[in-house]
């Protein structure tokens, strides 16, 4: 049997359109959350029992809540 990739998008979308999770409600409340960690030039901000990473004031990502966050080009080898 062939294997289906699904996307972000449509995992989105099936939460929001067949189990009515407002998806824009909890972008706003992300967006929320993280604004002043942004505007002070953090690279993250911890909160409910996850990471939000942050690069400027965009949010790229969630983690679990003890994962260490580098600045962008400063990973160690």
């Amino acid at each position: 049997m062939t294997r289906v990739l699904v996307s972000d998008h449509a995992v989105l979308r099936y939460l929001e359109r067949a189990h009515g999770l407002d998806i824009g409600a909890v972008r706003d409340h992300l967006a929320e959350r993280a604004a002043t960690a942004a505007d002070l030039g953090a690279l993250a901000v911890k909160i409910e029992g996850v990471k939000l990473v942050l690069r400027g004031h965009v949010l790229v990502t969630v983690l679990p809540r003890n994962t260490v966050t580098f600045p962008p080009g400063r990973r160690p080898r």
